[in-house]
């Protein structure tokens, strides 16, 4: 029920369309004497009532089907394509109330009789018409959002899909939160698999862009990065494959892609990095947390055919946890000034932040990351840690194969950061 000292409060800005000026004086002082505080514009066609919803906003359009330039209940349908926040009462004749039930099925929220109508009658018409269209725009927007969650849902099972993972001695923990409370995943993606000669590979991107073209496209990278891997492709010919197929299925010629290709090679205790255009991981060991050095190639998409993505090896240590993220976790600003987290503070974050659970672990670091920046910067944020036990001794080195390799070295804080 509807608070009356409330409803007696309410202002209502109503359209009164109407070409017969005797018909208009009736109503506009029916609606005198129903004392509901309002504000009326009379119009004479429909044109001229377009006009005046499409400049300001109106709670109720006061609607007769017979007007010079429109007839009928193509009248109606025109006044909801030009406003949807407004509710329509129709005013029909006495010989033509059977139009007023036709008006309700194509739209209307009410219909009067003219001439059968009086101040209270004018009064409870006005105010749950207003209601019940706003009872309808509430409905319409839960089935927007049960839409959108459902969309979501399904693209976030193919930009972050469950790890293929035989071995015990790594683990894969990943989270992603879109850049805006409600919207749409953006194009951060992410997965983790497994081959039958024991080594780990797994990938992190950002497609540029939000919403679902830039999703899309990550879920499509994503499942072709899958297929591929696990079809036997590796270093230079999977990330060639990979543009192919981005060139291939983007929406716009404008949109690129950042990535790391991960392969954790538990057998030999190293991991073999590939950066695209993308951030160096963290390689978190004994005394810490420090970034690990990689060569950059340039990212999938800016000059299609043309890239080269050099590789780096890096011994790690029996145990430990690789840090992989996408620009949305330090992009965000740093505290009440107007500078950047950027890795220097994320660093600086990881030596606060202590947890042996990588799932908890990775909460608070994105909690504190997130209160930081306190919704200043709205990019995805998505975020893999790697975690293994009791490798072996590292034998990195020159392996013969053309790809950098870096020689074993303390493990913590490097370049006196």
């Amino acid at each position: 029920m509807t608070d009356p000292a409330v409803e007696q409060t309410t202002h209502y800005r109503i359209v009164l369309v109407e070409d017969d000026d005797g018909d208009a004086l009736l109503v506009e002082e029916l609606l005198y004497d129903t004392g509901l505080p309002h504000t009326l514009v009379r119009c004479r066609t429909l044109a001229e009532a377009r006009v005046q919803l499409m400049a300001r906003h109106f709670d109720c359009v006061l609607l007769d089907l017979h007007l010079p330039d429109a007839l009928g209940l193509g009248t109606v349908e025109a006044i909801q394509r030009t406003d949807t926040h407004a509710a329509v009462i129709v005013l029909t004749g006495l010989a033509e109330s059977h139009a007023g039930v036709d008006a309700l099925a194509a739209g209307a929220q009410d219909y009067l009789v003219k001439g059968k109508v009086d101040p209270d009658l004018l009064q409870r018409a006005v105010r749950y018409a207003v209601q019940r269209k706003q009872v309808e725009r509430a409905s319409a927007d839960l089935r927007v959002g049960r839409l959108r969650a459902q969309e979501n849902a399904r693209l976030e099972r193919g930009l972050l899909p469950t790890p293929i993972l035989s071995t015990a001695s790594v683990t894969a923990t990943s989270r992603y939160f879109p850049g805006r409370e409600q919207a749409l995943l953006g194009g951060d993606f992410l997965d983790v698999v497994q081959t039958d000669d024991g080594q780990v590979h797994a990938i992190i991107g950002d497609v540029s862009g939000h919403g679902p073209d830039a999703a899309a496209l990550g879920v499509c990278l994503r499942i072709a990065w899958r297929a591929l891997t696990l079809g036997g492709h590796r270093d230079h010919e999977l990330l060639h494959l990979l543009e192919q197929i981005h060139t291939a299925e983007r929406s716009g010629s404008d949109l690129f892609t950042t990535c790391t290709l991960i392969t954790l090679d538990p057998a030999a205790a190293t991991v073999t990095l590939h950066l695209v255009g993308h951030h160096e991981p963290l390689l978190v060991g004994p005394a810490g947390a420090d970034v690990v050095a990689a060569p950059h190639g340039i990212a999938l998409g800016i000059v299609p055919g043309l890239g080269q993505w050099p590789s780096a090896t890096v011994p790690l240590p029996p145990d430990g946890a690789l840090i992989a993220y996408t620009d949305g976790l330090i992009e965000g600003y740093e505290g009440d000034d107007s500078a950047r987290l950027g890795v220097d503070g994320l660093l600086r974050i990881l030596d606060d932040v202590r947890e042996a659970d990588p799932g908890r672990h990775l909460d608070r670091l994105i909690g504190r990351v997130r209160g930081l920046n306190a919704e200043r910067h709205t990019d995805d944020l998505a975020i893999l840690r790697l975690d293994w036990t009791a490798l072996p001794a590292s034998r990195a080195g020159t392996d013969g194969t053309g790809r950098h390799t870096v020689p074993a070295q303390p493990y913590g804080r490097a370049g006196g950061r």
